[in-house]
């Protein structure tokens, strides 16, 4: 089966997929299979993790990396190559460079979390941190191309990368014969188009669902246009599938293979990673997590047995820090309120009591007992709790106002 690619290069069929595969033994991980019961509970039908987040550096991106540059002619290869990315592409590209002799440059963004710079470093490639965001960054990686005759190499926009990250689709197949979805996180669009050139020439009766972070989906409105569509500004968490324009190439495989493109939430993303982390232990980064939110938010939809892609496990700390807690907030775990007590003592340790009853966790206290609005005798104070989820919540709520509080969230 033969499937089109716009631009000067041939079309992408199995054999290209196939050829990458035989060119990564040995280079890249046959990552593993876990099931997730939990998932399964909600869908109704078996639910896998394919852990891409335990790839060699960490994301899918060293099987389409290693494959472009191992394509690449001597010449080519003595005048290096070079590429822009904030994580995981750099990281692909460097180990990659690495490991076939090539050296490589990487510009990344100034403000990239200093544990993912590190990384490209030492897996060998020279790190310039150039521009504010990954446009500026990108730019100035085609600039140094042009003048030293380094080859850019595209993160997601060439049948060879293409080809490489297809090589998950293959694998799933072998370890998940009687799969019938596959759901699979989208930015540029170069692991879904991998994963549906090599699975629908095998078995064209298995789902492909992309998804996309609600404030990057580029696919939806392309889609409708019937072609690549740029977007006016991305914000997402995602940083891994945050593309605000389909590539040229990626496109047209994703429009005639990909059944469906769904979109997440942030509030999505970040209840998938904490399941994730909690459930599964997996560490994931928010792109990696988007199939897991998308069979979160609407577990009905799925056909199963179902193979949610872990793309990527490269998550700052800061930001796990920081999404965590957004995604406790987000599962009702975290509970905010204020409420109002006589100004006596006492009166704090008795409110403090309730909520030991009640069973929650006080995390942070601030008691005010000065400001105009309260009355002479009044006191008001601010909680926040740990809590067990959304009931919980609740029953602290009401066990509060049973015991004569006035409760504010």
């Amino acid at each position: 089966m033969t499937f089109r690619t716009s631009g000067p290069f041939p079309p992408l069929i199995l054999d290209d997929v196939r050829g990458a595969q035989k060119m990564l033994s040995g280079v890249a991980r046959t990552t593993g299979m876990e099931g997730s019961r939990h998932l399964s509970s909600l869908v109704g039908a078996p639910v896998h993790f394919k852990c891409e987040n335990l790839q060699r550096t960490g994301s899918f991106k060293l099987r389409g990396a290693y494959v472009r540059i191992a394509g690449l002619s001597p010449v080519e290869r003595a005048a290096g190559v070079v590429a822009a990315s904030a994580g995981n592409h750099a990281q692909g590209v460097a180990l990659a460079s690495s490991l076939l002799g090539v050296r490589s440059t990487v510009f990344m963004p100034v403000g990239a979390p200093l544990p993912k710079v590190a990384a490209t470093r030492e897996y060998g490639a020279e790190v310039r941190l150039q521009g504010q965001v990954v446009d500026e960054t990108l730019a100035a990686a085609q600039e140094h191309a042009e003048e030293t005759g380094a080859v850019f190499i595209h993160p997601f926009d060439h049948p060879d990368i293409i080809a490489g990250q297809g090589t998950v689709g293959l694998e799933i197949l072998e370890q998940c014969p009687e799969v019938r979805t596959i759901v699979v996180g989208v930015g540029g669009g170069g692991l879904a188009a991998g994963i549906a050139v090599a699975v629908k020439a095998l078995r064209p009766d298995v789902r492909i669902v992309g998804v996309q972070a609600a404030g990057a989906a580029a696919y939806p409105p392309s889609l409708s246009a019937g072609h690549p569509v740029a977007l006016d500004s991305v914000q997402t968490m995602a940083d891994g599938i945050k593309v605000g324009r389909p590539g040229d190439l990626t496109f047209p495989l994703i429009q005639e293979l990909v059944d469906e493109v769904r979109t997440v939430s942030e509030d999505e993303l970040s209840s998938a990673l904490l399941l994730c982390l909690e459930r599964a232990k997996m560490v994931v980064e928010p792109a990696g997590a988007s199939p897991v939110a998308a069979l979160l938010s609407d577990p009905g939809a799925f056909r199963g047995p179902v193979v949610a892609v872990l793309s990527g496990g490269n998550v700052d700390p800061l930001l796990m820090q920081r999404v965590l807690t957004h995604g406790m907030v987000a599962a009702g775990r975290y509970l905010s309120l204020r409420l109002r007590l006589s100004d006596r003592p006492g009166a704090l340790a008795a409110m403090l009591a309730t909520l030991s009853v009640a069973d929650a966790n006080v995390l942070d206290i601030s008691h005010v007992r000065t400001d105009p609005r309260l009355g002479l005798t009044e006191a008001e104070v601010e909680l926040q709790l740990e809590t067990k989820g959304p009931a919980h919540c609740e029953e602290v709520a009401a066990a509060l106002r049973a015991a004569g509080y006035l409760v504010r969230a």
